[in-house]
């Protein structure tokens, strides 16, 4: 399931306080996306790393009064309100661990505690087909919950880092080598590769303009050497693209690079300057293109600033590729 497939998925499940588990590779978003749920919904969310737990962490400390014993729950368990119960990494914890989130997960206590209603449990995890610290989870567990397997989105997760903010550069290299969004090899043993999380980092690595003389170092630590070879080699036609400013004040006579990785760098600058004032130069320019960049410049911008389609210039490019656009 995509992101925006996972998104709606949580949003049912929640409401009907069903268990879900999320199955995922390193660094794919799981953690994010539930946070980002539970934001939109309103409601509080407890991250509650599981491989950190003893099996008798749940149930919490005893207690004597009147000659009684009673179990005082732990302070990380809610008690009031409405929101998300979060036990990431869940099917990395060791199976007591697991075993003991049976109750809490199924019964919606553990012990003497109940889970208060409008609270949901939601646990995230690797597969094991990706080689990391997992343990089997038990069946009675499994069975206990609602199970969705994330996929990467490419298009999604532009749209997520254009909303963030993040640089141009690694948007545009991304469009460009959309397969190294996320590119895990589980036989392989490396300390780092490409994946959405990692690209994050790189991102606010570029942002904060680090040594010419380590940039590429840095970057070969975040998302693997074989990316950041690729992305040091993007990024040396990136830097030196035509002055954008330069193709929006002259948009029917600038220079139309032929390397498809420069217009897929140009493209992605354009864009981001969509504007009342920009449109009509940018759509004008991307008319001059090749059919495949001309869609990806007009369809970015007009992500962008969505006054774009009510320009004139993109009126008659819409009809000069009705038939790409079909």
């Amino acid at each position: 399931m995509n992101p925006r497939q996972i998104q709606s998925s949580l949003k049912t499940l929640i409401a009907l306080q069903q268990p879900v588990f999320i199955w995922g590779a390193p660094g794919v978003g799981k953690s994010q996306i539930v946070a980002q749920v539970a934001r939109e919904m309103k409601r509080e969310l407890i991250d509650i790393r599981a491989v950190l737990l003893d099996p008798v962490d749940l149930r919490g400390l005893p207690s004597v009064k009147d000659g009684t014993a009673f179990w005082s729950p732990p302070s990380f368990l809610p008690t009031t309100g409405e929101g998300v119960l979060f036990l990431d990494e869940l099917n990395a914890a060791p199976p007591l661990v697991q075993a003991a989130c049976y109750q809490l997960v199924l019964d919606r206590k553990v012990g003497e505690y109940t889970l208060p209603d409008g609270w949901t449990v939601v646990a995230a995890g690797n597969r094991e087909t990706d080689r990391a610290v997992t343990h089997r989870m038990p069946s009675a567990l499994a069975n206990r919950f609602v199970h969705l397997d994330f996929t990467v989105d490419v298009e999604m997760w532009l749209d997520w880092a254009h909303a963030n903010n993040l640089c141009e550069e690694i948007l545009a290299f991304i469009r460009f080598r959309p397969n190294l969004l996320h590119n895990f090899d589980p036989k392989q043993n490396e300390k780092a590769f490409p994946s959405p999380r990692s690209w994050e980092f790189a991102a606010r690595i570029l942002a904060a303009k680090p040594d010419p003389d380590v940039e590429l170092s840095l970057l070969k630590g975040t998302v693997g050497p074989g990316a950041a070879v690729e992305f040091a080699g993007f990024s040396r036609i990136f830097r030196q693209l035509p002055d954008p400013d330069h193709v929006i004040d002259q948009p029917d006579t600038a220079v139309v690079p032929d390397e498809p990785a420069t217009l897929y760098a140009l493209c992605e600058v354009l864009a981001q300057k969509a504007g009342d004032a920009t449109a009509e130069s940018i759509v004008t320019y991307a008319s001059r293109l090749p059919a495949e960049f001309g869609v990806l410049l007009v369809r970015d911008a007009v992500k962008q600033h969505r006054a774009v389609v009510e320009t004139p210039a993109f009126t008659q490019w819409a009809t000069a590729n009705s038939d790409v656009l079909l």
